[in-house]
């Protein structure tokens, strides 16, 4: 609680001479986390996960620190841009049908050299061939399914991404594209979400805590062996440059396997509050936004300015913003956060005054830049710099 106090107050002097709503990144925070995958990777390189940033400034930061190399985009307009600002790795870690991005992408040599475009289908192919304008080879990943199924198929427990769960299958679908002419397969990807992205400790319910373990233990022995038959099956049939897998949670489990080359994870840097549940590793919260006093309706009650920004998934309360400083408050059971207005409960509330500030944890990591146009580095006490997101920078890629 002294700690949480203690940011609570350096946050409000570093940021008094602002207007809120606003949103801050601690630096400190930040490269402490991006430490901590490091270590967590073993050796191995961490490509950073660019939905989970949202802003150039820091992908530059994190990109210049020992440890770190290319960028997991998530679209290719996306991707051609950072290529563009400079990048010289980006990965797309989904298909696309962008033609005006496959168009500029065949026809560029430097862009076609820095951009890899994520491939599960021949169908796929045949969209980057119908739009192409230029001659430039486009290079190629692969991506392999590694959900968990049980009961014979009849359970799967994992994210629906790529169609291919088989590695002959995957070695298929690998000959296809080196067959075909303008395309070089040059990776593969297998993301293990339900290991990744499920944290292992739930609040209040350690029967369910159990259960999760006792699931991601079972899916880290398959996906290692699964992975790794794919990767032997690929390269029957072609070389490959990369083999990425992993994600924040899973990072140190990752990096344990011999098939994979890279981990992918890109939350970890923001630590937003979906990370908070998991028993292997401890992010700090490095990434918050304050919203400002405006109502104080009644006892134990404050409203603030804003607030709706729920994050992306199931809906659920675990997807709403939670306010985190002063420690103590909580959202109205009725309301949650509103589109323009929060209703905050709790004893704290009465130490509020109209104008104070309450700070704010995201869900989610990236999704946040989508409702600020900028972050404020908060360095200590100070703001020493203001850093645009994709959104003041004019993007908006999805």
């Amino acid at each position: 609680m002294p700690a949480m106090s203690s940011d609570r107050a350096r946050y409000d002097r570093a940021t008094a001479h602002l207007d809120a709503p606003l949103a801050v990144v601690d630096t400190g925070a930040f490269d402490a986390n991006a430490a901590d995958l490091v270590r967590r990777a073993r050796g191995k390189p961490v490509r950073v996960a660019s939905k989970s940033v949202r802003c150039r400034a820091l992908l530059e930061r994190v990109l210049a620190r020992e440890g770190f190399a290319g960028v997991l985009a998530y679209t290719l307009a996306e991707a051609l841009w950072l290529a563009r600002s400079g990048i010289p790795d980006v990965l797309v870690a989904y298909p696309s049908v962008d033609r005006a991005g496959f168009a500029e992408l065949t026809s560029d040599p430097k862009l076609a050299a820095a951009v890899t475009v994520m491939v599960d289908d021949p169908a796929q192919l045949a969209v980057v061939d119908a739009a192409r304008t230029g001659r430039e080879e486009v290079r190629v990943c692969l991506e392999l399914d590694v959900s968990l199924r049980l009961l014979n198929g009849r359970l799967r427990i994992g994210t629906l991404r790529s169609p291919v769960s088989d590695p002959i299958e995957l070695a298929e679908l690998a000959r296809a594209v080196d067959r075909r002419p303008g395309f070089r397969l040059v990776g593969l990807m297998a993301y293990e979400a339900h290991v990744a992205g499920v944290g292992d400790t739930v609040a209040g319910r350690p029967l369910r805590s159990r259960a999760v373990r006792l699931m991601q233990s079972v899916a880290r022995e398959r996906v290692a062996a699964l992975r790794a038959e794919a990767v032997r099956a690929v390269r029957d049939v072609v070389e490959l440059e990369f083999v990425n897998g992993g994600g924040t949670g899973s990072v140190q489990h990752t990096a344990a396997e011999d098939a994979v080359t890279e981990i992918a994870a890109g939350s970890g840097l923001y630590a937003p509050r979906l990370f908070d549940g998991y028993s292997s590793f401890t992010a700090r919260p490095a990434a918050l936004f304050a919203l400002p006093v405006v109502r104080r309706p009644g006892v134990g009650v404050v409203t603030v300015l804003g607030g709706g920004y729920p994050a992306s998934g199931a809906p659920g309360r675990d997807r709403l913003p939670v306010p985190y400083l002063p420690a103590g408050l909580r959202l109205a059971s009725q309301e949650g956060v509103g589109e323009v207005q929060t209703p905050l409960l709790g004893h704290p509330a009465d130490d509020l005054l109209i104008g104070d500030r309450v700070w704010f944890r995201h869900a989610k990591a990236g999704e946040l830049c989508e409702r600020f146009a900028e972050l404020h580095l908060v360095e200590g006490d100070r703001v020493v710099d203001t850093a645009p997101t994709y959104r003041g920078e004019g993007r908006t890629f999805l």
